[in-house]
């Protein structure tokens, strides 16, 4: 198969793709304004009268937004190369960067050879400038791996390629891309298998119809399973809580409702198939975890754009239920806005994943410490053949081989067990859910195992309950000491629960230098001072507070009001876990006290 070669304007791009836009008056029903000038769906920020009726706009697709930013049809025009033909809602706010890098990343790369349908995921950076999406009380109950991105997209693609004689080219080229904050892979590419086949035929009114389907579904809510109605089926999924156990089977709710037709169950929304993406660097997955883990600069080159895509996706869940702190872009092209930022030679490679078709990178990317150069899988005998480690100086040709180039030395030992558990199950024709499973079982364990010394010790780090006081300014947390937590290890180092040997504390030293420790303790720390801040409010709540007022002046009074007022706004606006009630009491007795103060300071002391 192969796929057919660009265009100059298509393979090496013009600055700026084309826009397509659709009639204006198309849509109607679906509360979109119907004059020409509003139709335009990509007319960047706008102007204020324009970023107001946005506004309404999306505020009429709340429900809508809460799983999708919007909905974009990319296709291929002969002359002006890849085009937006559509995006939807139509009021959406996209900047030329952003819609440029859409037009880029929804279509595979000419070298892929993608004949008939093909799925991938991409990633891209928001526009500086664009309002930062906050979302505190799904963050704060969603595990971190599935936190709503604030700063990135999600880009979901069906990409169609098949031979239609009533084109120029004698081709169809089209994609349709579910563009999401949400990093639910399984879930999206689910949808997209739906609906994607129906739409190449009905086009835009039968998308208009999946979209306004979408804006009925509930929010996703950590730990709620859902029912989502879409073009005559039900897909019946759980959203996972950070309460949950990590690789425990949560119970779903049972539902009441007879739903006909019967829902779809979806067993993830995020998960991917492991062993399909590791199958040919089995011997080599302690070697990619610590990769992973460290944050280290790493390119992983596939055929397509859906092995690039799915491997990197792979690596970075493969640390959970640590979060991936660094970038990473499951597929890159040279017209990626990042491409020079990322290609520069004057620098070190930055702390990025990145997942490539194009055969030039390997060019561009020789000064990189580790890439990983994926083959068409081939089997020796029953076994998948393994790719090998070879030196960097190798990989200096187009036609360079499979294998994992890097100078990197792994700090600890392989599992030869899971290895031979796995090439074992191969061998029996185990299925490649049950491959999958054994797979993210030790991948779990193995980061369990790693991230609990690091755990116990931040939790010594917590001041004693009985050290918060009404009175006083909530303790703070004890400064995390990297010697103090090495000297540790030795009675509680990652020995008590995991058999591989090697030079941990080696690799606990490189991980304090990567971006993946500074976000674990950032995180780490700001929910232990929440939870200060929580303790600190409950013991305000059970002081007597009115006690304390008697004897004191009005300034003093004053001066108390003024701090737990700002307490009571900062805690609702961090959604901080109190017991109940407590908030509610603390408003009522400010209340109180202002009511308790002189008539002509009341009126200022309540417009504050």
């Amino acid at each position: 198969m192969c796929c057919l070669p660009r265009t100059d304007a298509q393979s090496f791009g013009s600055a700026h793709p084309a826009v397509v836009c659709s009639p204006a008056g198309y849509f109607r029903g679906a509360g979109f304004p119907t004059t020409p000038a509003a139709m335009d769906p990509l007319d960047g920020f706008g102007s204020p009268l324009r970023m107001e009726a946005a506004a309404d706009s999306r505020s009429a697709w709340a429900r809508f937004s809460s799983w999708l930013e919007c909905v974009c049809v990319v296709t291929f025009d002969l002359e002006l190369g890849q085009a937006i033909e559509l995006v939807y809602p139509q009021d959406v706010k996209l900047t030329e960067k952003e819609k440029s890098s859409i037009c880029y990343l929804s279509f595979p790369d000419s070298y892929s050879g993608c004949l008939g349908d093909t799925q991938f995921t991409f990633r891209l950076r928001q526009s500086v400038g664009r309002q930062c999406f906050r979302d505190d009380v799904y963050n704060r109950d969603a595990p971190v791996t599935l936190q709503r991105e604030t700063a990135h997209f999600f880009g979901y693609v069906y990409f169609r390629q098949v031979k239609d004689v009533s084109m120029k080219r004698g081709y169809f080229q089209k994609s349709l891309v579910l563009v999401s904050r949400l990093p639910y892979t399984h879930l999206f590419h689910s949808l997209l298998q739906t609906i994607a086949p129906e739409f190449f035929e009905k086009l835009e009114p039968f998308l208009e119809a999946v979209c306004n389907e979408i804006d009925q579904w509930p929010p996703p809510t950590p730990g709620q399973t859902l029912n989502l109605p879409v073009v005559g089926s039900v897909l019946q999924i759980r959203i996972p809580s950070k309460t949950d156990k990590p690789g425990g089977s949560p119970v779903r709710q049972i539902t009441k409702e007879n739903l006909l037709p019967a829902p779809t169950l979806l067993p993830t929304i995020h998960e991917l198939d492991l062993f399909k993406c590791f199958q040919s660097v089995l011997i080599h997955l302690q070697m990619l975890w610590e990769l992973t883990l460290l944050g280290e600069p790493l390119v992983i080159m596939a055929p397509s754009p859906t092995g690039c895509s799915e491997t990197v996706l792979a690596l970075v869940s493969s640390i959970s239920p640590l979060k991936f702190c660094c970038d990473f872009r499951p597929y890159f092209t040279i017209h990626d806005c990042e491409f020079r930022e990322y290609t520069t030679r004057t620098q070190a490679p930055p702390n990025v994943v990145l997942g490539v078709t194009n055969p030039f990178f390997i060019k561009t990317f020789q000064n990189w410490p580790h890439i990983v150069r994926l083959g068409e899988i081939k089997m020796a005998g029953d076994l998948p053949k393994q790719v090998k480690v070879k030196k960097l100086s190798k990989l200096k040709t187009l036609d360079t081989k499979p294998g994992i180039y890097t100078a990197y030395k792994t700090f600890l030992h392989k599992d030869k067990i899971l290895i031979k558990r796995l090439l074992k199950g191969i061998q029996r024709k185990r299925p490649s859910e049950a491959q999958s499973a054994i797979l993210r079982r030790h991948l779990l364990e193995l980061t369990q195992s790693f991230i609990i010394p690091l755990e116990r010790y931040m939790a010594s780090l917590m001041p004693l309950q009985r050290s918060v006081t009404p009175w006083k300014t909530p303790p703070q947390v004890r400064p995390f000491s990297q010697e103090e937590f090495i000297s540790t290890l030795d009675h509680t180092g990652p020995q008590l629960t995991s058999m591989l040997r090697g030079d941990w504390m080696g690799l606990y030293r490189k991980f304090f230098r990567s971006p993946n420790f500074d976000g674990w303790y950032r995180q780490r720390h700001r929910e232990m001072t929440q939870k200060l801040e929580s303790l600190h409010l409950e013991s305000i709540c059970d002081a007597d507070l009115l006690g304390w007022t008697k004897d004191k002046s009005e300034v003093e009074i004053v001066d108390l009001i003024l701090k737990l007022r700002e307490k009571l706004i900062k805690a609702r606006r961090q959604h901080l876990q109190v017991k109940d009630g407590v908030l509610d009491k603390l408003d009522a007795f400010i209340n109180s006290m202002v009511g308790s103060l002189p008539e002509d300071l009341q009126p200022v002391l309540n417009t504050r």
